[in-house]
């Protein structure tokens, strides 16, 4: 939880991912996920005391969202509402926007099957009729609004007095670096000083487990193999995902109004572009596998920022260890950078933090800027067998670092591409 513990955990190659004990998972194929524990992470701990009442209609999706939101106002070390009310904030509640990320929140379970079990026949099978008319009112009657997609941002602006433009991006994976896009076009058009900006998604349920093994996405695993190996991004060996639970929030500021508080900010934004893969399938586990999508986000997005293939030192791809999108993300490298595709480092996070989905690509934004302050690449891991992109297991080590290029995929097809630069000054 927070910037530097994940960035000592990558630089160490260590991993979140064991068998889950959130639920018992042994009737799935995949038993393995990267779980915060309670005493990880507690959200009435990150919210002012008046607030806590609300948590009690906080999905773990809004609570993850929340939690980011918490340490990144602590890291840009920013004065809002919830850090202390009587005090001026930061950023004026009308020039501080948020755009967050979010997926398909899954009802918690024991939650729903207390209210369906109250709508069964006389033979004892469900009754879809008496749920109409009578079932569903033994939900609890803010039921709905733990479940809302936009809730995330919805509760990240009333806590922190966020009064300008806001918005909720839902399209998977690409969902965090989609909303920092939006985020970034709302500061450049003037419209806001700065946002809280990134995704957060929790799937590790029996609801959202369930989907993504019907999609077939994720790797059999039962743990009798270390759970820590078993995500090896484009490897021939690679055997699928693995989920997590988490994402980020990150606070994206005007060079000019952080400049004149005296901030130190990690890195400048300097290009985004988006686009949309085909997808043959439904659920997206199939795109275009010559990656011309995806490296047309790529080039979109260093021609804003100014720069060509030569000027980036690292990548940052999703890196989900399913085959047929790393396939696809390989041959976009290939595409962009040609002969020098093999020897430019990729960073992949996955292996370490399971992919969070609307989150997922929060978190290799987060750990690319902290990449670019520190002048070093964070280790990898699993992947010994890549061919034509640098992906396999390497220690941390130090790199000149002047632009790296975050480049994200979504299941479904959606893409986006942020190139980040080293402030000089």
């Amino acid at each position: 939880v927070g910037i530097e513990p994940l960035w000592a955990a990558m630089c160490e190659g260590r991993s979140a991912i064991r068998r889950i004990s959130r639920f018992d998972p042994s009737g799935f194929p995949c038993q393995i996920g990267a779980e915060l524990t309670d005493e990880m992470f507690d959200v009435k701990s990150v919210v002012p005391k008046s607030y806590r009442k609300a948590t009690k209609v906080m999905a773990r999706d809004i609570e993850l969202a929340v939690g980011g939101a918490a340490a990144g106002v602590a890291d840009a070390g920013l004065t809002t509402k919830a850090v202390n009310p009587d005090a001026p904030p930061t950023i004026p509640a009308e020039r501080f926007g948020c755009h967050i990320g979010a997926g398909l929140i899954a009802a918690d379970v024991d939650e729903l099957t207390a209210a369906l079990v109250t709508s069964r026949s006389e033979s004892g099978e469900f009754d879809l009729a008496h749920w109409g008319h009578a079932g569903m009112s033994n939900l609890t009657p803010l039921w709905l609004l733990k479940y809302l997609p936009n809730m995330l941002a919805c509760h990240v602006t009333i806590i922190h007095d966020c009064r300008g433009p806001s918005n909720t991006i839902t399209c998977a994976e690409a969902s965090a670096a989609l909303s920092v896009g939006e985020s970034l076009r709302v500061i450049q058009r003037n419209a806001a000083d700065a946002c809280l900006s990134g995704g957060a998604e929790f799937k590790l349920n029996p609801m959202g487990l369930l989907r993504q093994v019907f999609a077939g996405r994720l790797a059999k695993a039962n743990g009798a193999v270390d759970p820590a190996t078993v995500v090896k991004p484009f490897d021939p060996a690679a055997s699928g995902s693995v989920l997590g639970e988490g994402g980020g929030i990150l606070v994206l500021e005007a060079l000019d109004t952080a400049t004149a508080r005296g901030a130190k900010p990690y890195a400048e934004i300097t290009g985004f572009a988006a686009t949309q893969s085909h997808c043959p399938d439904t659920a997206g586990l199939e795109i275009e596998n010559d990656g011309e999508s995806i490296a047309d986000a790529m080039e979109a997005a260093m021609t804003l920022a100014g720069v060509g293939p030569d000027d980036i030192d690292a990548i940052a791809p999703l890196g989900s260890g399913i085959a047929a999108i790393d396939s696809a993300e390989a041959a976009a490298v290939r595409r962009v950078f040609g002969n020098r595709a093999a020897a430019v480092p990729l960073i992949t996070v996955i292996p370490n933090v399971g992919n969070c989905c609307a989150g997922a690509s929060a978190i290799p934004l987060a750990v690319a800027a902290k990449a670019i302050r520190e002048q070093k690449l964070p280790a990898r891991m699993n992947t010994t067998a890549a061919k034509g992109v640098d992906a396999n297991a390497a220690p941390a080590r130090p790199a000149k670092l002047r632009n790296v290029l975050v480049s994200v995929c979504g299941m479904g097809g959606q893409n986006a591409a942020v190139v980040l630069k080293k402030l000089e000054s």
